[in-house]
């Protein structure tokens, strides 16, 4: 018998976790080698166990899980990477193409799709939720024959990072520890937010964190 898939898996509902290892270790092929509660925790785990599919949530506390597959991008090539979540998004599902995932599935459905996508994946097949094919996918060849570009968004990736810190709560102090800078660097990042965004305070930051997803309500 061939070795099974080995799965790192990264969501911050333990719960949820819990009934997606039981999905996934159930099948004699797929077997998950590591769990992790945020973004920060599944890079963490990536250095200390060889795993070939990462299966991540988007909506986590620290950095998100487009974040955090940026970084396993840079960081583990051969990693393939496969979103887990609960939004039915075009930002997020052109985010998921630009890193290069191999799949979105919706957590309605993942009793359904995430075995035969997690297979997919290691075959180089991306999986996209129903209704992505003909909607998104058509979009985005006509942006490619047009010449065009996917939609970028309007800030920066350590700007992202900053902004999720900030609406969680964390202190300048505290967001310069955790991303390795200096508590200037971190202010002049804010104000470059509070800036390019049109805001004025931390509460209308938050509110904009959480309409795009970077946190939980």
């Amino acid at each position: 018998m061939s070795t099974p898939v080995r799965i790192l898996l990264a969501d911050d509902h333990a719960l949820l976790r819990r009934g997606v290892r039981q999905v996934l270790d159930s099948e004699p092929d797929l077997t998950v080698v590591g769990e992790a509660g945020d973004g920060a925790g599944v890079l963490e785990l990536a250095q200390e166990v060889v795993a070939d599919l990462a299966v991540l949530d988007i909506a986590m506390p620290r950095m998100t899980g487009l974040q955090a597959a940026r970084a396993l991008a840079k960081d583990r090539p051969g990693l393939r990477i496969l979103f887990l979540t609960m939004h039915d998004s075009e930002q997020y599902f052109f985010e998921a193409l630009r890193i290069g995932a191999c799949g979105y599935v919706l957590k309605s459905v993942a009793d359904r799709d995430l075995v035969g996508a997690s297979r997919g994946a290691m075959r180089d097949e991306p999986f996209l939720y129903p209704g992505t094919e003909s909607a998104l996918v058509r979009h985005y060849l006509d942006l490619v024959r047009r010449g065009g570009a996917l939609p970028r968004k309007p800030i920066a990736e350590r700007e992202e990072e900053i902004l999720k810190l900030v609406a969680e709560g964390c202190s300048s102090k505290e967001i310069a520890d955790l991303l390795v800078i200096s508590v200037k660097t971190v202010e002049r990042h804010r104000a470059n937010l509070l800036q390019k965004l049109g805001m004025r305070d931390r509460v209308e930051l938050t509110r904009y964190a959480i309409r795009t997803g970077l946190i939980e309500p």
